[in-house]
C-alpha cells in the first residue's frame, strides 16, 4: 500500500521537528552554569583567642586576588563538606558553613575553634570575572598553636583592633573585627 506524498511530507516535517527538539535539549553534562545565576560561596573566620586578641593572616604573594595582604582564615564551601556525612533531615545537611569554616581553619593554621556565630556577608567578583558570596563568621580559638599554610599564607599574628589598624588588611577584615569585638564584649550598663 503507497502512502500519499503529503503524508510522507507531513512524516518528514515531524521527524525534522523531533530532531530539532533534540538538539535544543540542554546536555546537563556540558552545559555551564551561567555566570549571572552561580556563584562561589565562602566563609571566613574572625578567631578571637583568650587575651582579647583576633588572629590575621598574610597572604602568599602567589595568591591571584589579594597578594600579599592581611586576611582572615577561610576557604570555599566544596561539596565535599557534606556529601559523605549524614543527613540532617530526610534531604538536608545543616551548619555547613561552621563545618567548612572549622575545616579551613585547621588546614590553613592547625587551630581548632568553638563557639561559632555570624558576622556578616558580602559579595566579591574574582579577577577573572566569577563571583563569590562570602560569610563571615566569629569563633574562639579553642586548641593548637598556629602552624601555617605555607602555599596559601605566609605569616599571621595576634592583634588588638588598634594593632589591626597597622597591617595592610583586605578591605572590610577591619570593620568585621570591630563588629566582632562589638558582638562578643560585654558593655557596662
Amino acid at each position: 500500500m503507497d502512502i500519499p506524498i503529503s503524508q510522507k511530507i507531513s512524516q518528514i516535517k515531524e521527524t525534522h521537528k523531533m530532531i530539532k527538539e533534540i538538539k535544543e535539549f540542554p546536555n546537563l553534562e556540558k552545559s555551564k552554569p551561567t555566570s549571572d545565576k552561580t556563584h562561589q560561596i565562602a566563609v571566613t573566620g574572625i578567631i578571637r583567642n583568650k587575651e582579647g586578641k583576633y588572629l590575621i593572616c598574610k597572604r602568599s604573594p602567589n595568591e591571584k586576588a589579594f597578594p600579599n595582604k592581611w586576611c582572615v582564615p577561610g576557604g570555599k564551601i566544596e561539596t565535599k563538606d557534606f556529601i559523605n556525612t549524614p543527613k540532617d533531615t530526610q534531604d538536608h545537611w545543616f551548619d555547613i558553613f561552621e563545618k567548612t569554616l572549622m575545616r579551613e581553619v585547621l588546614e590553613e593554621t592547625s587551630l581548632t575553634i568553638k563557639n561559632i556565630g555570624y558576622i556578616s556577608n558580602l559579595a566579591f567578583i574574582h579577577p577573572n570575572g566569577s563571583s563569590s558570596m562570602i560569610v563571615s563568621l566569629h569563633a574562639d580559638h579553642d586548641s593548637g598553636i598556629v602552624k601555617l599554610q605555607e602555599e596559601e599564607l605566609t605569616d599571621h599574628a595576634w592583634v588588638t583592633i588598634e594593632e589591626a589598624k597597622e597591617f595592610n588588611l583586605i578591605e572590610n577584615i577591619l570593620e568585621q573585627i570591630i563588629a566582632t569585638n562589638d558582638k562578643l564584649t560585654p558593655r557596662n550598663s
